[in-house]
């Protein structure tokens, strides 16, 4: 996972890693780093079916608000939105440095998500990091032209996990050792 430069630039890392460490989750790796727009344009997975995923929900989000998507994105064709948003979530992954992790852990995907919420702030529940430190919402970061400052990034799956981690450490960047958790 990623904490995103806008958690950095809160103060929240020591915060949001103390959630992941108290629930039973081990760091086996962890550092800070500030990437270059060749690295970002490869952490997010451009493919089409991302691109059209992404779109439609803007386009959703347009249609709740009663706003025109054209007007914001100069298309409503979903693929294209799509890859208008890359290049914010390209710009906004470049703009500051952010905490690369790997959470090692029972269920470990499941729990990070869970943890996390939802990737819209606004409505991510209660109790959850973006639902507690976050309110930005989808319209009014793509009014702005602009990624959802959404302070994580979170792997939605295990092989995304491993291409994620593969990007992000080399094996050596990887530690092994035991908590308490893995006594009992």
């Amino acid at each position: 996972m990623l904490i995103k430069p806008d958690g950095v630039a809160r103060g929240l890392v020591g915060s949001i890693l103390h959630r992941f460490e108290t629930i039973g989750l081990k760091i086996i790796a962890l550092k800070m780093v500030h990437v270059d727009k060749e690295f970002a344009q490869h952490h997010y997975p451009v493919t089409t079916e991302w691109l059209g995923k992404v779109g439609t929900n803007s386009l959703t989000d347009c249609e709740k608000y009663g706003m025109k998507a054209r007007e914001y994105f100069d298309t409503d064709n979903a693929v294209e939105i799509g890859k208008k948003l890359h290049v914010w979530n390209v710009d906004f992954l470049i703009s500051g440095p952010v905490v690369a992790l790997v959470l090692e852990g029972v269920h470990a995907i499941e729990v990070v998500r869970k943890m996390v919420g939802v990737t819209i702030p606004n409505l991510a529940a209660p109790g959850t990091i973006r639902g507690d430190f976050s309110s930005h919402s989808a319209i009014s970061s793509n009014m702005r032209k602009k990624a959802i400052a959404n302070l994580v990034h979170a792997s939605g799956n295990k092989q995304e996990a491993e291409r994620e981690i593969k990007l992000w450490f080399t094996e050596r960047d990887l530690h092994t050792y035991k908590t308490v958790h893995d006594y009992f």
